[in-house]
C-alpha cells in the first residue's frame, strides 16, 4: 500500500503562491499519495485557531503527521498554525529573512500582495489578454488578429485552448488558437485569415493514438474519432505546417506548463508573472 499523506496550503490571501511552491516540492517524491487541501484568508487570530483545530483533526486520524506549507505573513497568525501537530514548512520565513539581509532593508509583510491588484495597469493587461483570448477561440473570430501575441494552430483536440488559455491567465499573453481542419488540407493552404501572421503562428501537433482517444471520449463512434482519420488530420497538418515554415511541438506526453514555456521561449516573449 502506497504512503498516504495530507497536505495543508495554509495563506492568508488566496493560497495559490503556498500551492505552487507546495506542490513542486511534493512532486519530486513518488510512491506517495497526498491529500491536498488549502485554507486560503486565513488572516485572523480566530481563523488561524480553526485552521489549527482542523489540522489537529487529521493528525489524530493516526495516517501519519500531516504536512503544512505556509505563506502566512502576519507574526501572531503564523504562531497560531505553528502550533499544530505537523511538518510546518514556512515559505516566507524561510525566504524573506536572507532577502532582507541581503538588501538592508525589512520587507512590508503585506497580507495577500502577490494576488492583488494594486498595479491597476498590469491587472488590466492581464484581463484584457484573457478576453481576447476567449474571443478568438477556435477560429471563432477574425478581428484584431494583429493585436495577439501568438496564434496556435493543429488539429482538433490537439491542446490549443487550454495552453492560450494558460498563457492569458499566467502571463497575460494574448493568444488566439485555430484548428485545422479537412478543408485546409485540400486547398493545401493555411486559413486565410493566417496568411498575414504567419510570424505569430506556432503549431501543436499530437500522436494519432492519444488524438483517437480522446477524441472518442467526445464523440465515440463517430467518423472524427476513427483512428484512420486521426493520422490522416496529423499528417497532413504536420505536413502543412512543416512546409510552411510553422515551429510546432509534440503535446502528447507535455504538461500545459512546458508547452507555453516552449511557446515563450521560441516566440521570444515577454514573460510577465502574476
Amino acid at each position: 500500500m502506497p504512503q498516504r499523506r495530507t497536505v495543508f496550503f495554509v495563506s492568508d490571501g488566496t493560497g495559490i503562491t503556498a500551492q505552487m511552491l507546495g506542490h513542486s516540492l511534493l512532486t519530486q517524491f513518488e510512491g506517495v499519495e497526498f491529500n491536498q487541501v488549502t485554507l486560503p484568508f486565513i488572516d485572523s487570530v480566530d481563523k488561524a485557531q480553526e485552521c489549527l483545530e482542523r489540522i489537529e483533526r487529521e493528525s489524530l486520524r493516526g495516517s501519519g503527521q500531516p504536512i503544512v506549507f505556509s505563506t502566512l505573513v502576519n507574526g501572531d497568525v503564523r504562531e497560531v498554525v505553528r502550533r499544530a501537530t505537523a511538518l510546518f514548512v514556512d515559505f516566507f520565513e524561510t525566504f524573506i529573512g536572507p532577502i532582507e539581509g541581503e538588501l538592508g532593508i525589512k520587507s512590508s509583510h503585506t497580507v495577500g500582495r502577490s494576488h492583488s491588484s494594486t498595479d491597476k495597469q498590469e491587472y488590466k493587461q492581464r484581463i484584457e489578454a484573457i478576453n481576447f483570448t476567449m474571443a478568438h477561440d477556435d477560429g471563432s473570430s477574425h478581428r484584431e488578429l494583429s493585436e495577439a501575441d501568438v496564434i496556435l494552430v493543429g488539429v482538433s483536440r490537439s491542446g490549443k485552448t487550454p495552453t492560450s488559455l494558460y498563457l492569458a491567465l499566467q502571463f497575460g499573453v494574448k493568444a488566439a488558437n485555430y484548428p485545422l481542419i479537412p478543408e485546409d488540407f485540400e486547398r493545401n493552404s493555411l486559413p486565410e485569415a493566417l496568411h498575414s501572421q504567419k510570424k505569430k503562428l506556432f503549431g501543436l501537433t499530437i500522436t494519432p493514438e492519444r488524438l483517437q482517444e480522446i477524441r472518442r471520449e467526445r464523440r465515440p463512434g463517430s467518423q472524427y474519432a476513427d483512428p484512420a482519420n486521426c493520422r490522416y488530420e496529423i499528417e497532413q497538418a504536420e505536413t502543412l505546417m512543416r512546409r510552411e515554415g510553422i515551429r510546432w511541438i509534440n503535446s502528447t506526453t507535455k504538461s500545459i506548463e512546458e508547452i507555453a514555456t516552449t511557446i515563450l521561449r521560441e516566440l521570444r516573449l515577454e514573460r510577465h508573472v502574476y
